[in-house]
């Protein structure tokens, strides 16, 4: 499968500094996308160790036992385990640092994966970074977030799209790198069909532009370089609370 790429992530219209970081390894067609919080520049210091320790985990683990110190999950295959293995190091890097020196406690990262091996692409996930698949001219949410909002979703089947926008927790996440020493990551394989876009995002960037309009823009833009500098300027245009990342894969068959 050829993998296709663009990225682009900005400060946004109302912070100071990027808190957001993303990275990809291209040997291993893995690509990642993280949002940073905690006080200070302590968010950007854990997005950033949360890609370059996955980054360095599959670089180190190459040749050898990929999920060390971690068990091997059995429900999980091989490739899966490799990567939720990578993310819960990146989370107890992240806690041993906050732990270790008082200038980051607190400090902590949602971060969102995309590996692509064969006709799979692997998601794997924590907290409220999104990914999205565009196919068949619709557009799909294939992470769930792990937030108050989709907990409350689940507990009330029935709430309303008007409902959801005036909830006053939906920025509250559940789940993130750093908070514990251990983490649950959530992790699921998808079949590719030829032609599939996934888009990755952080929250910047989805809770200020509606899916259909995601799905407009990556359907009609000239290039993927063109699609995700439209999208930033988006969420700009609407308000842009927060950082804005989005990284964009489209995968043609060889």
């Amino acid at each position: 499968m050829k993998i296709r790429y663009a990225a682009k992530t900005d400060v946004g219209m109302k912070r100071t500094h990027n808190e957001d970081y993303f990275s990809l390894i291209e040997d291993e067609q893995l690509f990642i996308v993280a949002d940073g919080m905690g006080g200070h520049a302590s968010g950007e210091v854990a997005s950033k160790l949360a890609a370059e320790t996955v980054g360095d985990f599959y670089q180190r683990t190459k040749d050898e036992d990929a999920t060390w110190p971690y068990k091997m999950d059995r429900s999980l295959s091989y490739i899966e385990n490799r990567l939720v293995c990578g993310i819960k190091l990146a989370n107890y890097k992240i806690y041993d640092a906050a732990c270790r020196d008082m200038r980051f406690k607190g400090m902590g990262t949602t971060i969102v994966t995309s590996l692509v091996s064969g006709d799979k692409i692997y998601v794997a996930h924590v907290g409220d970074s999104r990914c999205y698949r565009v196919r068949g001219g619709a557009v799909e949410q294939i992470t769930r977030d792990h937030s108050l909002l989709e907990d409350y979703k689940e507990a009330k089947p029935d709430m309303t799209e008007e409902e959801q926008r005036n909830f006053p927790h939906k920025n509250v996440i559940t789940r993130a790198l750093g908070m514990r020493d251990s983490v649950q990551v959530d992790i699921k394989p998808h079949q590719i069909v030829d032609g599939d876009i996934y888009l990755m995002c952080s929250d910047g960037l989805s809770g200020m532009v509606e899916d259909q309009e995601i799905l407009r823009v990556v359907t009609n833009a000239k290039s993927l370089e063109r699609a995700v500098a439209e999208l930033v300027d988006m969420a700009n245009r609407a308000g842009g609370t927060d950082n804005i990342t989005t990284l964009i894969m489209q995968c043609v068959a060889n």
